[in-house]
């Protein structure tokens, strides 16, 4: 099995600094946003280069001043199907340096979460066909069928925001990461 970097997510104490210098430093532009678990908590921002990755690296508002080291959430390898992931699952469960992990779907992926033995997050994940506008979570499960699971998802996320085939996505946000005239303003 080979993993790809996909993304990461770091947790900030300043959203709006960390957005300023991902956009106008580094040429970041925001791909998604919104408030973690639902309708309250804290708010993520999703930035990305590219119209082939929602996201390359997200900010949740989440890092507190009491002595944390580390800001990284999470590190995220993509693989190229589902049977990867549950493959990924398998080797996690069967480590007793770590817990088994945790079968997460976001619409557009389906992922396994877990640490490794210093307790970084780790997310391993396969895409879906599927653009679903995040931040949005449910579980699925690993005991069912490809078809089943994809079903499954589909139906969880179909009727939420911006729910779309993944190449129509795509398609339309293309420009946006080649134009650096087109912003887009952070809307809280």
């Amino acid at each position: 099995m080979e993993l790809s970097w996909s993304h990461i997510v770091i947790k900030v104490r300043d959203i709006d600094a960390m957005i300023g210098f991902y956009r106008e430093v580094l040429g970041f532009e925001i791909a998604d946003q919104g408030p973690l678990f639902g309708d309250s908590g804290p708010h993520i921002v999703f930035m990305s280069q590219t119209p082939d990755d929602h996201h390359q690296v997200a900010f949740a508002e989440v890092r507190q001043d009491d002595g944390e080291s580390n800001s990284v959430d999470h590190i995220a390898f993509r693989v190229d199907s589902l049977a990867e992931v549950r493959e990924m699952m398998d080797r996690v469960a069967q480590d007793d340096r770590v817990d088994a992990g945790a079968p997460v779907t976001h619409g557009n992926a389906l992922s396994v979460y877990f640490k490794d033995p210093e307790g970084n997050g780790i997310e391993v994940f396969c895409d879906t066909p599927w653009h679903v506008q995040q931040p949005v979570i449910g579980p699925w499960d690993p005991a069912k069928s490809d078809a089943e699971v994809l079903r499954e998802t589909e139906a969880q996320f179909q009727d939420k925001p911006e729910f779309q085939p993944m190449d129509d996505y795509r398609k339309a946000h293309a420009t946006r990461y080649v134009d650096p005239s087109v912003k887009r303003s952070i809307d809280r």
